[in-house]
């Protein structure tokens, strides 16, 4: 959520920046304007009627005392009261569309974001690792996976439905095996695991801005009012949510592995086939609570960590900084990290990195104090470290060989006991 007075003083500005973006946001920040306008003025009416009634409180108090009749003054009272009731109303309706405006906008872009419309305008960062030349047709993941029995797509959907996957075998222990070397990475450079809860409560979404702009991608558990996550930022980020932390406990970093859940509603025709694009997939993230004056150098730090794992792994991938119209709706800053798949002979994403400044924080409350005994809301970043389904769809087409079998990268040799997948 954006700093309310930073819409009032600076309206122009912040709807400068957030032509960037899209459009539509001009006649949003006008209506919070107007809102934040009426709640004012409902509170300046409020304050004079409550200074009335005490006025007149005190009047009748007395009067009483001097045996003088009251009648005038207590009809006086009860209007003044009744008007102060009906305001009060009024206050709450105001205030809550008010927030439901401010919780329609995105982020500010930082200021060395490329501007751009999509994709298209991404900034390529750096490069890392040379793709693989093969003495033959490189074939995709789910062809590698079917032949060798460890995907199985058609059971998958025959539970589920469509963009569902059984791993089986082989398959089964490479997941595993990518969940626990990406959790050892992390933990031995300082994030702290956790292992949240994978259903959580509307606000907790509203916290990170999944809701409401999202509503459509989620599932939802209607019976109890909870939702599945879709990214296990959401559950760690509102680990402090409402809470004052003390600066000395900054920086906090978080990593975890949880199933995420998405409904992929505006990605009908892509990626239909292979585990790319599932409603259900495996991530390990990476969550840092900061100061604010350190954020960006925790930034880089954070993309330099997800990368970390596809170096150990041996997969060449690129980072891309995000323009302002492919960034997510919370971030003021993302990169991209892109993997290489040989059979489309092109760049997947396989995690993004983002800043988010305060935005989170201020929809979360939360704040830490700081050496002035102020309290400051906290910078909040995110990042995949990695995508697990995506990681291993990599390896299965970086590490293909002509017979059909896959060599496991030395990486994760100790984790899986074994250096070749053959077809079982």
């Amino acid at each position: 959520m954006l700093d309310l007075e930073l819409i009032r003083k600076k309206s122009d500005f912040v709807k400068e920046r957030l032509r960037t973006r899209g459009e539509g946001y001009d006649e949003l920040v006008d209506r919070i304007l107007e809102l934040d306008e009426e709640r004012r003025s409902i509170l300046k009416e409020l304050e004079n009627l409550r200074a009335e009634r005490n006025r007149v409180s005190k009047e009748i108090g007395i009067m009483k005392k001097q045996g003088k009749d009251t009648l005038n003054l207590e009809v006086e009272m009860r209007k003044i009261k009744n008007s102060i009731e009906e305001l009060e109303v009024k206050l709450e309706i105001t205030d809550r569309e008010l927030k439901n405006v401010m919780l329609r906008i995105p982020n500010l872009p930082h200021d060395d974001v490329p501007i751009g419309k999509d994709e298209k305008e991404n900034l390529e960062v750096r490069r890392c690792g040379t793709p693989k030349e093969f003495g033959f047709e490189p074939r995709p993941h789910w062809e590698i996976g079917e032949k060798l029995g460890i995907l199985d797509f058609e059971r998958g959907a025959k539970l589920s439905g469509s963009r569902f996957t059984v791993l089986k075998g082989v398959g089964a222990k490479l997941e595993r095996a990518l969940i626990n070397f990406m959790l050892d990475m992390h933990t031995s450079k300082g994030y702290k695991e956790v292992f949240p809860p994978h259903l959580v409560r509307p606000e907790i979404l509203e916290g990170t801005g999944q809701l409401p702009k999202f509503e459509e991608e989620l599932y939802v558990c209607e019976r109890d009012n909870l939702y599945l996550i879709p990214t296990a930022e959401v559950p760690l980020t509102n680990l402090f949510r409402n809470e004052i932390l003390k600066e000395n406990e900054l920086p906090i970093y978080l990593t975890s592995y949880t199933p995420c859940y998405r409904r992929e509603a505006g990605a009908y025709g892509k990626d239909i086939r292979g585990i790319i694009r599932q409603h259900q997939f495996n991530k390990v993230e990476l969550v840092k609570l900061v100061r604010p004056e350190d954020s960006y150098e925790e930034l880089e730090r954070l993309t330099l960590d997800a990368e970390d794992v596809l170096k150990a792994l041996d997969l060449p991938y690129r980072v891309v900084l995000l323009c302002t119209g492919d960034m997510g709706f919370s971030s003021a800053k993302t990169y991209d990290i892109e993997v290489w798949f040989p059979s489309q002979g092109r760049y997947r994403e396989v995690s993004s990195c983002s800043n988010c400044e305060d935005f989170q924080a201020r929809r979360m409350n939360t704040r830490f104090k700081d050496g002035q005994g102020r309290n400051r809301y906290v910078h909040t970043l995110n990042g995949s470290g990695l995508a697990v389904g995506r990681t291993l769809a990599a390896i299965l087409e970086n590490y293909q060989r002509e017979d059909g079998s896959v060599v496991v990268p030395h990486a994760l040799r100790d984790y899986l006991k074994a250096d070749l997948i053959k077809p079982e």
